[in-house]
């Protein structure tokens, strides 16, 4: 089956007919607008929403309450000098934004945007009398494909400071790659509950199993997996308090400092549009993405709006609440330190996110053998809490031998 094996759309199970294939570029498209204009928006809303957290005004000139200025910054970047260090690696370095830009959209194309998700429907829909979902490709591995993809910027990152000849982005690059990598770990195992819990890796599977708020993968999974993924999400975007990739007083300007133009462009754009694009996930994997908030039997219906564009309707509100939370920690919280970031990552979320999964795995298994849950959950958790005590006995050993014999290193 074509839409199985290229996990397109189930339209082309028929065959490789004009009407389903005209739809299918259609949605590429709309992907791909739907994105930049995000962005833009994204852009925008953060200068607004700091202004106003800092009693300023913000952008107001450019257009209607200063929406076309994001449009008008990226057209005076566009026409800026392009400048290519003597001592770079010119191919690598002129790809480097796009190894960071392109992972964005191709994560933004396993989200479902919309659909109708009531009545066992999972999120189909009838345009010209063909059965699709309101997303571009819906792949039985959607989320190993998100993580797999969203790793492709690292190499990026990497390679921008690394071409640049100079000795400030190398190090800024070498940074964020940790830091990337690091909660890379803890991103992935926290993950790991919500597959446990939804026994699928389809984007619009996960969402289609949670159509109430108490089936809602947030309760499901019991809090703490979206905490550390929303925790280390925020490292992997390098959004404040994780920001230690543009530490200026340390590394200049970071893995860009040698860009300008539109490349320099090219970064940012990547950075807003992963921030809208792992908001959306974040919604998808635990807030029942485009499903309407349901309480038992009671479902908050939105009149006279059609199901599959209601459920558009709930994304977009529901990931309005991440993005202006994004922006709240940009106005509030301090950067860490380097030695708490890493500290953190290590030390605390992987740690967690691989106690939790445990425990949660272990009362899946005593729930299809029998076993009384109250026992099966006091012995995995005393078991996960000798084994943190072990951890921070041997940090604690660690650090005394180092105190007192010095660094290897």
């Amino acid at each position: 089956m074509i839409s199985s094996i290229l996990a397109i759309d189930p339209m082309l199970d028929k065959g490789l007919l004009w009407t389903p294939l005209i739809i299918v570029l259609v949605k590429v498209v709309l992907v791909f607008v739907v994105g930049l204009v995000a962005t833009m928006l994204m852009v925008w809303f953060e200068r607004k929403v700091i202004a106003g957290m800092q009693n300023r005004v913000g952008p107001n000139k450019a257009g209607p309450w200063g929406l076309l200025q994001t449009l008008a910054d990226g057209i005076k970047l566009f026409f800026k000098e392009d400048l290519l260090p003597e001592r770079s690696d010119k191919f690598v370095f002129k790809l480097a934004p796009y190894m960071v830009l392109v992972p964005a959209f191709l994560t933004f194309a396993i989200i479902p945007l919309g659909g109708d998700f009531r009545d066992g429907k999972g999120g189909l829909v009838t345009l010209f009398g063909h059965q699709t979902r309101l997303q571009l490709a819906d792949p039985p591995i959607g989320v190993l494909f998100a993580l797999a993809i969203s790793s492709i910027a690292i190499y990026g990152i990497m390679l921008a400071g690394w071409s640049s000849g100079s000795k400030y982005p190398l190090l800024g690059s070498v940074r964020a790659s940790a830091q990337m990598v690091s909660y890379e770990a803890s991103l992935g195992l926290s993950l790991g509950a919500v597959l446990l819990v939804s026994g699928t890796l389809s984007t619009a599977g996960i969402v289609d199993a949670q159509s109430s708020i108490g089936r809602w993968n947030l309760v499901a999974t019991g809090f703490v997996p979206f905490f550390i993924f929303l925790v280390s999400a925020t490292a992997e975007l390098n959004r404040p308090p994780f920001d230690l990739v543009e530490a200026e007083q340390e590394l200049v300007g970071g893995f860009n400092t040698e860009y300008s133009s539109i490349r320099f462009a090219l970064f940012y754009l990547a950075e807003f549009m992963n921030t809208i694009t792992m908001s959306a996930l974040i919604v998808t994997l635990f807030f029942g993405g485009p499903q309407p908030i349901s309480v038992g039997s009671v479902t908050l219906d939105i009149p006279l709006i059609p199901n599959a564009i209601e459920g558009t309707v709930w994304l977009i509100l529901k990931v309005l609440v991440f993005l202006y939370m994004y922006v709240w920690f940009r106005a509030t919280l301090p950067r860490f330190r380097y030695d708490q970031l890493m500290d953190l990552g290590w030390k605390i979320m992987i740690p967690a996110s691989l106690g939790w999964f445990m425990l949660l795995a272990a009362q899946r298994v005593g729930r299809e053998a029998g076993w009384d849950q109250i026992v099966v959950t006091l012995v995995t958790a005393l078991v996960l809490i000798a084994g943190y005590a072990l951890l921070q006995l041997a940090v604690h050993v660690s650090r005394a031998n180092r105190e007192k014999n010095g660094a290897s290193f």
